[in-house]
């Protein structure tokens, strides 16, 4: 980019691209905005920008719509992005205050995240890895078997089953369930083994199997690969974007029932966004067209920012999925606003 003033050309021609689906002319241009130049200036302007990749005519005697490399700069110009109104921020509150658990605090959340943006809205479960435990319950089912509660700091409860190579003792079973809420309060998968290793020394050797089984199947559950999962609400909303694709949103439709390919690609991001984010003031991070590195997503944009922490140490990812045409600030200040809502709700 050469200048400031192409800049400022790209800005609008993204604007007005996406408040009207129409290619945009030069003469539009110097009708809707005051660029203080001569249309023959615009001109020039909007060739140097088609030379750099920025723009491009769909067809002959068109006007000029963005490119992925268009929309990846304009993005990146944002540097401040305007807060909700006070309307909006008090629906945010509202809705995920009366959430009665975390399910019902991310369904809420998907579905509050879609009608405000009018797009796909997907959020990942807190990953149980970088989750902290407030505690374990254990719970005799049958004379030797025990049922394992997990409970993470955010909400999230996941349920194992020991299986004892003899009958369990109550009062061990209790002084067990003592020893490790003691050590595990306010740790992650990452901080537990090497405590956890002192409460199995701490019973008597005859003990020691089950309590070792116990152990094992706590830090097991919070270090597993596969469970992760994801809420997703407003799939409808592409329907209303179908004139935003060259083909049909069969394929985009079918990447999204694919939860992997989101997975994917939300993981992604949190990874390899965070240095970028950081240099604004904006925890998120934008996908845009061939950035997805999807096939079925080429002509979409994911916007996503992490929940329940800053930068890697967030629990999980939320955030939107449409057509690259999309009002990118607009969505980016909704995406931001409902995960530092979803966080501090789940810190209490």
């Amino acid at each position: 980019m050469s200048s400031q003033r192409q800049l400022q050309v790209l800005r609008a021609i993204v604007q007005d691209y996406v408040r009207s689906r129409e290619p945009v002319g030069s003469r539009n241009l110097v009708d809707r905005h005051n660029l203080n130049v001569s249309p023959a200036t615009i001109r020039n302007d909007m060739a140097a920008l088609e030379e750099g990749g920025y723009i491009a005519q769909p067809h002959t005697s068109a006007g000029r719509i963005p490119t992925d490399k268009g929309y990846r700069l304009f993005v990146d110009q944002i540097s401040v992005i305007k807060p909700l109104s006070g309307v909006e921020r008090r629906a945010i509150g509202e809705l995920l205050d009366g959430a009665v658990d975390l399910d019902d605090v991310l369904e809420r959340t998907v579905r509050l995240l879609a009608q405000l943006t009018q797009q796909v809205a997907v959020v990942q479960y807190p990953s149980l890895r970088r989750s902290a435990l407030r505690h374990v319950e254990l719970i005799p089912t049958s004379p030797r078997h025990l049922l394992v509660v997990i409970i993470t700091a955010n909400g999230r409860v996941e349920q194992r089953t020991v299986e004892s190579a003899t009958e369990l003792d109550e009062t061990m079973v209790a002084e067990l369930r003592a020893r490790v809420n003691a050590e595990v309060a306010g740790r992650n998968a990452a901080r537990l083994r090497s405590v956890l290793t002192s409460v199995e020394e701490a019973f008597a050797p005859a003990d020691r199997p089950l309590v070792a089984d116990v152990l094992g199947t706590i830090t097991d559950t919070l270090s597993e690969d596969a469970e992760e999962r994801i809420v997703m609400a407003g799939t409808a909303n592409l329907a209303r974007s179908d004139v935003d694709f060259s083909g049909t949103i069969g394929p985009v439709l079918e990447a999204l029932e694919e939860h992997v390919v989101l997975l994917r690609l939300l993981t992604e991001m949190a990874a390899g966004d965070v240095e970028a984010a950081a240099r604004r003031d904006h925890p998120l991070a934008v996908r845009i067209g061939s950035e997805t590195h999807h096939e079925n997503l080429l002509e979409t944009s994911i916007v996503a920012s992490g929940y329940g922490g800053e930068g890697t140490e967030s629990v999980g990812q939320l955030g939107i999925l449409g057509p690259t045409r999309m009002d990118y600030p607009t969505t980016m200040a909704a995406v931001r606003a409902v995960a530092r809502y979803l966080s501090r709700f789940l810190g209490g």
